[in-house]
């Protein structure tokens, strides 16, 4: 007589397996991001991303309508400017490259929703996330001075018709700054998404070469976190809940899915975000390609941010997921 065991018999048939499964990963989990260029005529392929390209204003169209017919409903914007300068100053422009593309995106679909990195390494000619100070003889980001522009930016973004705000530079007060310019100027309604629990990670190399901003001198450590630190996230995530997030990140995901469970348990009331890297992508992409994992790995390892926490991901993977999910 076969033994079957009690658990053993829940896995018994697709039908059953389906109905008692725990973590269910669907198309309304994902936020796609992408990146466009100043001046673009043609895609341009990102190397390190294969499958993921710089596009121009006029490739914006065709990517949004194929996005919604694969039943996506929210996009992540970066943008890459003409010219670069010490302060940003195409991220808070008018005719900037992302307030162009906030513009294009709600012509097409304005049931799209729209969420805009306000950031500086994009738009500064040294790479770094705010303005830098050289007068201490280390240069350093000036974190007061940076917090005025990233003001600037998300005014300019809103106005545009970005619905959603997400700095990600891991500026102290940013989201204090931020949410103190929407609040003065009657922009009560637009929610914050912190890049809150941001790590100083490897893992952003293919990033930077999609988004042309890779720092031309020292590194982001002294403010992006230590990647061997778990608790000081969740006192990060505190800080921002405290200044007004909306919701949270956690950034990498994957490869920090203990960060997501523990920020997830400390917050559990609070929307939790995770963000899937390029370099996450890009490992999963090369072992795809040469055949060493099947391309279920893709779902398997959202599943798994979701199961460790996050309530929706932003994802490199978020049409090709789309695409088979309910």
């Amino acid at each position: 007589m076969t033994l079957i065991t009690r658990m053993r018999r829940l896995r018994y048939q697709p039908v059953i397996r389906d109905l008692v499964r725990e973590t269910v990963l669907t198309k309304h989990d994902l936020v796609l991001p992408l990146f466009i260029k100043h001046g673009l005529t043609k895609k341009v392929p990102v190397q390190s991303m294969p499958g993921v390209y710089q596009l121009g204003l006029a490739h914006v169209e065709e990517k949004i309508e194929s996005m919604l017919k694969a039943g996506l409903k929210a996009v992540l914007l970066f943008g890459v400017p003409a010219h670069k300068d010490p302060f940003g100053c195409d991220s808070y422009a008018d005719d900037g490259i992302v307030q162009q593309a906030i513009r294009k995106v709600k012509a097409v679909a304005p049931e799209m929703l729209v969420i805009s990195d306000i950031c500086l390494c994009e738009y500064t000619e040294h790479g770094h996330c705010g303005v830098v100070n050289e007068k201490t003889g280390c240069p350093d980001v000036d974190n007061d001075e940076t917090l005025a522009l990233l003001q600037k930016q998300a005014l300019s973004h809103v106005k545009a018709g970005a619905d959603i705000l997400a700095p990600s530079g891991m500026i102290d007060g940013a989201v204090g700054a931020i949410r103190r310019a929407l609040d003065d100027t009657n922009l009560v309604h637009i929610p914050i998404v912190a890049y809150s629990t941001k790590y100083a990670s490897t893992l952003y190399g293919p990033f930077r070469e999609a988004a042309e901003g890779a720092p031309q001198f020292g590194d982001r450590r002294t403010y992006q976190m230590d990647p061997a630190n778990a608790a000081e996230g969740v006192r990060e995530a505190q800080l921002d809940i405290d200044e007004g997030a909306d919701i949270i990140m956690v950034k990498p995901a994957h490869a920090y899915l203990d960060v997501i469970y523990r920020v997830k348990q400390a917050f559990p009331t609070v929307p939790l975000s995770a963000y899937h890297t390029s370099g996450e992508y890009a490992m999963l992409q090369a072992a795809i390609a040469n055949g060493w994992l099947s391309d279920k790995v893709v779902f398997e390892i959202h599943t798994a941010i979701k199961r460790a926490g996050a309530d929706f991901i932003f994802t490199y993977y978020a049409e090709e997921l789309a695409r088979g999910l309910s």
